[in-house]
């Protein structure tokens, strides 16, 4: 989908008419007008569409929800959206108010601003849209999906959420739906999306059945209705979506395994800033320039990587300080050399350096008030980050891919174990699948062994992707301890210090305290201003945790 920035109609349309009875709006734009053509209505719906690169873009406050999980540490400790508050979050406590995990994490104001501009559209479509049946059914597919879409996202943080279908259904005092029905509603808007959605095509910028189906497939992991899953995920392959013969090739723009894309575009002045908050801190030309490295990779998620040729290296030795021996980076995965940049590793026609004095840098989490540009734990995100992208210039014009067939594959395969029936030969064939574009050998499993395949698979396929506290929260595992849950562990990096010729590496724990999900975060709190101005409430709201743990 394409980022739109500009979304005003041209003054040429607010030209008053000379009729003396003509009550046509003058301080407005009509919606005849505005509705009245596929181009206007297109630039309208394209709004709509931006809160889903504002949900999900890593610039905003959580971002990368990784930084939630064993995968990323926030370096700076500012107080400030990008370093602090996820650092606090992850620690549960005090922190974890009403408020702030609204404001930080639900979103409820805002996804229902964004549902009642949808139905809006929906209803001046039908009102005012003269186009042809073919278009109006299109654009009412999009609108469809993207209302689909906000109550997936509702309902996977709030659990129990208020359903308006049209503007005629909104009152001051409104119940909450039931799950079921919440689920039932999102269901429902996919469906009719798919239906109404063209084929996958060449061109850019609008939704399909692909992208219908695709998200279909992740929300009812959530509602837990497998079949449907399946039925998703197979009607994605029909439209023939694969994935790429190299693992790295799955992100650049106009992959055969993408999705969904947002693009952008230095010609319209369209870019994101990316790249200036995740790209190694010696990207910066200019001593003057601070950036980069505001989020890294994490130890543990480095020992999340296999061998190349399968099965973990033993990392014991580096768990101790002064260890001179280089660390089997070179011996890892292609996944992991796709997403982390570690000592030594080529970028940009050089060779990163995340070491104490390094041209990327060391610092000591927390010990020092400016550690921008410069990692603590010894790693980078090579991951969606622009190789090609010169931070000294401009914003970045890299796709952002929020959905691959990958994910699909996986979300089948998690599907076809959770049934009342299993169906363990089609989970095996796609983990076989998965692993074996990266040659990683496979033997089949079953049972329990089979549905921790397929979460390791999760985590390292699809890391940095906004999925891994999800999943966790979904699962059910969160508020366990580690490593199946985020409790009662600390993230570590290796402090890394060159001597000579010699590199030393030292294990240290990036984290002040240990973390925890306390299991009130299984469901986010309603947000004071709706349990406080909503009667129809009562006793519905299922955040008594909140107030009083």
């Amino acid at each position: 989908m394409k980022k739109v920035i500009s979304f005003a109609i041209s003054a040429l349309l607010f030209c008053s008419c000379a009729g003396f009875l003509d009550m046509t709006p003058t301080d407005r734009v009509s919606p005849k007008l505005i509705w009245g053509t596929t181009e206007r209505a297109e630039y309208n719906i394209n709004y709509l569409y931006s809160y889903i690169w504002d949900l999900y873009s890593a610039p905003t406050v959580i971002g990368l929800t990784e930084s939630l999980t064993d995968e990323l540490k926030y370096t700076s400790y500012n107080y400030n959206a990008f370093c602090y508050l996820p650092s606090e979050m992850a620690y549960g406590g005090s922190t974890l108010t009403p408020g702030y995990v609204d404001s930080y994490m639900g979103y409820w104001g805002t996804l229902y601003a964004a549902i009642g501009r949808t139905n809006e559209a929906l209803q001046n479509l039908q009102l005012y849209g003269a186009m042809s049946d073919e278009d109006k059914a299109r654009l009412e597919g999009e609108l469809k999906f993207l209302r689909g879409w906000m109550y997936f996202e509702l309902i996977k943080r709030y659990k129990e959420v208020i359903i308006y279908e049209d503007i005629a259904s909104i009152t001051k005092d409104h119940a909450l739906a039931t799950e079921q029905e919440g689920w039932d509603q999102v269901e429902k808007d996919f469906r009719a999306a798919a239906a109404a959605l063209p084929v996958p095509s060449a061109s850019k910028g609008r939704l399909n059945q692909g992208t219908a189906w695709g998200m279909m497939s992740r929300a009812m992991l959530y509602a837990k209705r497998w079949d449907v899953v399946i039925e998703a995920a197979d009607k994605v392959t029909e439209l023939g979506y694969d994935l790429t013969d190299k693992y790295a090739d799955a992100f650049k723009d106009g992959s055969k395994e993408a999705i969904l894309q947002y693009y952008f575009s230095y010609k319209y002045g369209v870019t994101h800033s990316f790249n200036s908050y995740y790209t190694p801190g010696g990207d910066y030309s200019s001593q003057d320039q601070v950036g980069g490295g505001y989020a890294v990779p994490t130890q543990e998620m480095v020992e999340s990587y296999e061998l190349a040729t399968g099965g973990f290296p033993n990392w014991n030795k580096w768990h101790g300080s002064n260890v001179t021996d280089t660390p089997p980076y070179a011996d890892l995965e292609p996944r992991f050399q796709a997403t982390i940049l570690y000592n030594g590793a080529k970028w940009k026609d050089r060779n990163i350096e995340p070491y104490l004095g390094g041209t990327d840098g060391w610092a000591e989490w927390k010990k020092e008030k400016e550690p921008e540009g410069r990692t603590v734990t010894g790693y980078y995100l090579r991951k969606l980050v622009d190789e090609s992208y010169d931070i000294n210039t401009s914003g970045s014009s890299q796709s952002f891919t929020f959905l691959r067939y990958a994910e699909v594959l996986l979300n089948k395969a998690e599907a076809c174990v959770m049934l009342s029936s299993p169906n363990e030969a089609a989970a095996n064939a796609i983990i076989s699948k998965i692993r074996g574009r990266v040659g990683l050998p496979y033997s089949n499993k079953s049972g329990t062994s089979l549905l921790e395949q397929i979460r390791q698979e999760r985590k390292v396929e699809l890391a940095y992707e906004g999925l891994r506290y999800w999943d966790l929260r979904r699962w059910e595992l969160a508020a366990t301890d580690y490593p199946e849950g985020l409790c009662n562990y600390q993230q570590h990096g290796l402090k890394i210090e060159k001597d000579g010729d010699v590199f030393k590496y030292s294990y240290v724990s990036v984290d002040e305290k240990d973390r925890d999900f306390p299991a009130k975060m299984y469901r986010f709190p309603l947000p004071e201003s709706e349990v406080s101005n909503n009667k129809a409430l009562g006793k519905q709201q299922p955040d008594e945790n909140w107030r009083t743990n």
